[in-house]
């Protein structure tokens, strides 16, 4: 966690749980924040990895910048599906770049070698920059140091009046700040200056699971109050949910937990922490010792059609895609219209069941959700699929929204999420075998 030891008083953040959690938005933004941008995944073969999730999720690879557009520094590569972007990165031999005298080439100018390779050795495959679109990446970098942010990365201009900063958020993840001095229209347009479009024919055109926008980004932290109050001073973000060890654990272990949230709640920020003298350790105290520290746990994706977004990921389970947790008992199931009310028809409990989709509602509307096993080697950073239901709502112009954080986080989700890992994780504990003893042969 980074130290902030100027933190005032008023930042000191304490855990009331969710029975106790009082539910407002008093609008404490320090800089205009309007929505995520783009997740940025650190690899060492970005090639392989961007295509694996294009294949899993239904992410066409739009963009590329790698040594076919003369970047010697980094591969990179842009997946997109709605407003959902992701950027897989794997750094070249920084010597390519030094026997070419290629040292500025870098589409990312944030990129470093030595942390690229230093955070794929201590982390594994993992998120290194969670994007946010600001109104402007200058103030909100500017307003953030001076609100006790740590800078990472100074504000500069990347090209086409794109500017991007970043602060450091927890562990080795940075919040990057993105602005455009005018939004980008045209078919030109890939998400950011430095990559070209992706040759059709090598980009898995076509494939669309629904998938719409990123909904949170969560991160594993050893002291929840400290980064709470931390990223709370420098943005201004507002408390949206809160979970105890009581709210979601279980007779074995626990967590605790709390979300931030930008003022329009489009950016929603949760971080847990582990419980310690249960009977089994806390899944994210196993988080954090392989991933060797704080880190992003997992990212939620919104389906518009969570029904055939799993379907579509599930044929490719076993074929280069993602293997999900496991269902629920058929118990869970059973009283389902009776806590959901008729939101959901017979024919979408019954497919929630064969899904394995988890079902919960809140004052504002119901939550659809389901989580992959871990993506990688490492039981550490995983996939969340949701769809939200409810809360629609009209702007100005007329045109018809859905409240961000619709549905919540569910409290009944939570808790059988935290069970499904629980008993994944011990599938993973090695069988300890007695040892083999030789006797002695006596004469």
């Amino acid at each position: 966690m980074v130290e902030n030891k100027e933190m005032n008083q008023e930042h000191k953040f304490k855990l009331v749980g969710y029975k106790n959690f009082i539910r407002q938005n008093p609008k404490s933004d320090k800089f205009v924040v309007k929505k995520f941008h783009h997740i940025e995944f650190w690899c060492s073969d970005a090639t392989n990895t961007s295509r694996r999730f294009s294949w899993g999720l239904g992410m066409p690879i739009i963009a590329k910048s790698d040594l076919s557009t003369a970047n010697y520094i980094h591969a990179s590569y842009i997946l997109n599906s709605g407003d959902l972007n992701f950027i897989f990165t794997a750094p070249y031999s920084k010597k390519i770049s030094e026997m070419n005298n290629q040292e500025n080439t870098a589409s990312i100018p944030t990129f470093n070698h030595e942390k690229a390779r230093y955070f794929s050795n201590t982390h594994g495959f993992g998120v290194r920059a969670i994007g946010i679109e600001v109104e402007d990446a200058v103030e909100a970098f500017n307003v953030s140091v001076s609100n006790g942010g740590v800078g990472s990365g100074e504000p500069m201009e990347i090209g086409n009046g794109v500017f991007v900063s970043e602060i450091k958020m927890y562990g080795d993840v940075v919040l990057r700040f993105v602005s455009f001095k005018q939004q980008p229209i045209g078919s030109d347009y890939v998400l950011l200056p430095g990559f070209e479009k992706m040759d059709e024919l090598s980009s898995f055109r076509g494939l669309d699971f629904g998938l719409k926008r990123l909904d949170h980004a969560v991160g594993n932290v050893w002291n929840l109050a400290e980064s709470i109050a931390y990223v709370k001073s420098f943005t201004g973000f507002h408390e949206f949910a809160e979970f105890t060890a009581e709210d979601v654990g279980t007779a074995e272990s626990g967590l605790n937990s709390a979300v931030l949230a930008s003022n329009n709640e489009m950016v929603l920020l949760p971080m847990n922490e582990p419980v310690y003298g249960t009977k089994r350790k806390s899944q994210i105290q196993t988080y954090l010792e392989h991933n060797e520290g704080e880190g992003l746990q997992h990212l939620a994706l919104v389906s518009g059609d969570i029904f055939m977004t799993l379907k579509e990921m599930r044929k490719r389970s076993c074929i280069g895609g993602f293997e999900f947790m496991p269902s629920p008992p058929p118990t869970y199931y059973k009283n389902l219209k009776s806590r959901v009310g008729d939101v959901l028809n017979d024919e979408q409990i019954k497919m929630c069941e064969e899904l394995g989709i988890l079902v919960d509602r809140d004052d504002q509307g119901v939550l659809l959700q389901i989580f992959t096993k871990p993506v990688g080697d490492r039981p550490t950073i995983f996939i969340e699929i949701i769809q939200r239901l409810g809360c629609m709502l009209k702007d100005e112009e007329g045109k018809t929204y859905q409240k961000g954080g619709c549905g919540g986080f569910g409290k009944g989700n939570f808790s059988a999420l935290f069970k499904s890992i629980e008993e994944y994780e011990k599938t993973l504990e090695t069988i300890k075998q007695p040892a083999v003893g030789v006797s002695a042969a006596t004469s």
